[in-house]
């Protein structure tokens, strides 16, 4: 969730690191700050409350500059988003650090360290890892040692950045259930929680796995494993350019992602349809023999990918003819399961770092499950390197916090799991070219989705001074309706609920009334007809309907209803389609609304604590 860059080299790094730090501002923060070793040793610091241009007009007026520093983003766990608990934290002016994840024993180490006359300075976990690290060096441990000798001590999650005045030219990093990549240079290097952070710099990565700690000077990156013992691990050259994470001509990265989705759609499907089937390589070599012994599926996400995952429940079942469970992350851990013969474990995260996904993932390896398969846009997370079998989603950069493209490419990647699932359960030839055929016609009817945009921002006006709005949607759509619900309240600050439409009746229907939006999606299905009676439980009631439908079942645009018509689809390629106009809806309202629609209040983009 926060953004750490570090660097150590032969020029001033202060411009780098505010740099990275821009770069990681979609992952969510609430204060920013920077620490530098400057020219005459001296450890120096600035941190701000609100973005890194706070920051950043504080460093102009004041500049620090140095060879070696570390900078980051905090988004509040421990203590609230003031001056005081922003990172970097530091030990007697002697020791700086940066830190991201949770230190679950803090009470216990802060006690102690009291004890030893240490006194604290902020409320976060944070302080006292850096002070632990001071402790080290001053019974005589180098960077290196006390720093390992503090992450003994430590229970919980956390990826570390370490700088000392008294080894200027050196930065220890450390890795524990947070992501954490070194960025190698000639003369210098770098590290970050994101890769995007350093593409100016470098496209040349080694991703730390857990438990590694790494030692970098400007000429070098050494790298220990948890249990001290030096390791290599591989260099990987980025695909990504520093251009990526750009907005280009676009106002927002939300807007520029909704409609990069055609493309995303047709490179997750590059390599892996023919013009008749799925390919058989699209899983991998050994998904074949997984899949010939499946009998279920557990489907395991938080937020959005849980959503793809409850569309993806439908098609397991309707299509494959496998049992399929779905369950939110965060609940999964904390309950007794029963684990059926033959289940495969399947996650679904953009990030593939999400705390929550992660912890649900390592359980079910403990618990006994066939296989574990991930779907995942991130090649080296930790979902995808600690998964047996994985599907990449090839949505490339995704910088606003409220996802749109990580979404409708996850679904695709989901379709394509399902229908190669279902071969092995007898699905036949016909059914799926038909199936082939229709994720194939998707980034065209997506662009002609796209172009409505204009129809639906005039709809958006009529949401700006509303408090509450629900969404309908039936069978697979109503998963749809909760995303929709969801993308609304993230950016716009609406609160919206979701609702399978005949559940109105039971409840729902007393909220009801002329400053209630109700907005339905209503694609040609076995459902259609049924949706258009529970539309007009809400039309009898003074409700205003906004209906996204096809031309074939769409309800008259009079009285009561405002209709948007999308082009024909096939019913199961439908919940894809139909995310567009609700995607487009919530950009617009938000936009009208004048809220931060990238970065909105108190959310993160990659949830990496529990």
């Amino acid at each position: 969730m926060c953004g750490i860059v570090g660097a150590v080299a032969e020029r001033d790094v202060a411009a780098i690191l505010l740099e990275g730090l821009r770069r990681l501002e979609y992952r969510g923060y609430d204060s920013a700050g920077l620490a530098v070793l400057d020219g005459e040793g001296a450890l120096r610091r600035h941190r701000a409350v609100g973005k890194v241009a706070a920051l950043a007009d504080t460093q102009a007026t004041t500049p620090l500059g140095g060879h070696t520093g570390l900078a980051h983003t905090r988004w509040a766990t421990h203590g609230a988003p003031t001056e005081a608990n922003a990172h970097p934290h530091v030990a007697r002016d002697d020791v700086a650090i940066v830190h991201n994840g949770i230190i679950e024993n803090h009470e216990a180490i802060r006690r102690d360290l009291e004890g030893r006359g240490y006194v604290f300075s902020s409320e976060t976990d944070t302080e006292v890892v850096v002070n632990e690290i001071h402790a080290g060096l001053e019974v005589g441990d180098d960077l290196l040692a006390a720093t390992r000798h503090a992450i003994r001590a430590l229970d919980g999650a956390y990826a570390l950045g370490v700088i000392s005045r008294r080894e200027p030219g050196r930065l220890i990093a450390a890795r524990q259930g947070s992501p954490l990549v070194v960025g190698v240079g000639i003369g210098e290097h770098f590290i970050a929680s994101d890769v995007a952070a350093l593409l100016p710099v470098t496209r040349r990565f080694i991703y730390l796995e857990e438990g590694d700690v790494a030692d970098l000077t400007r000429e070098s990156v050494t790298i220990y494993d948890r249990d001290g013992r030096r390791v290599e691990r591989p260099i990987k050259t980025s695909e990504l350019t520093a251009e990526a994470a750009e907005r280009g001509n676009f106002r927002h990265f939300m807007a520029k992602e909704i409609h990069e989705q055609p493309r995303a759609i047709a490179e997750t499907l590059e390599g892996r349809v023919s013009e008749r089937r799925v390919l058989a390589e699209a899983l991998g070599p050994e998904a074949t023999a997984v899949l010939d012994r499946a009998q279920r599926v557990q489907i395991v996400a938080c937020g959005t990918s849980y959503h793809a995952g409850l569309v993806a429940r439908y098609w397991f079942e309707g299509i494959a003819g496998l049992p399929c469970d779905v369950e939110v992350a965060s609940e999964f851990r904390y309950r007794t399961h029963v684990v059926p013969e033959g289940t495969v474990f399947l996650t679904i995260s953009q990030s593939g770092e999400t705390a929550d996904t992660l912890a649900a993932l390592r359980e079910a390896k403990r618990m006994g499950y066939m296989a574990t398969l991930a779907i995942c846009n991130v090649p080296e997370s930790s979902l995808v390197r600690e998964s047996d079998l994985v599907l990449m989603t090839r949505a490339g950069p995704e910088i606003g916090v409220a996802s749109t493209k990580a979404f409708t490419t996850q679904l695709t990647a989901l379709l394509l799991t399902v229908i190669a699932a279902g071969r092995h359960q007898g699905l036949d030839a016909e059914r799926e070219q038909a199936l082939v055929q229709a994720l194939r016609h998707l980034p065209r009817q997506m662009e002609e989705v796209l172009a409505l945009e204009s129809e639906i921002e005039t709809l958006a006006e009529d949401f700006v001074d509303k408090r509450h709005s629900l969404f309908l949607g039936r069978g697979v759509q109503y998963p749809i309706a909760m995303e929709g619900a969801l993308k609304l309240k993230e950016i716009s600050y609406i609160h919206a609920e979701a609702y399978p439409a005949g559940e109105l009746k039971h409840g729902p229907l007393a909220l009801v009334d002329s400053e209630m939006p109700v907005v339905t999606v209503a694609p040609r299905d076995d459902l259609v007809e049924k949706l258009k009676s529970n539309l007009q439980e809400v039309r009898a009631r003074g409700g205003r309907l906004y209906v996204f439908a096809d031309a074939a079942t769409a309800p008259r645009d009079d009285d009561g209803y405002r209709v948007i018509t999308l082009p024909a689809v096939d019913e199961v390629t439908a919940p894809i389609l139909y995310t567009l106009p609700l995607q487009l809806l919530a950009y617009h309202v938000a936009v009208l609304k004048g809220t931060d629609v990238d970065q909105p209040r108190n959310l993160a983009k990659s949830v990496t604590v529990e």
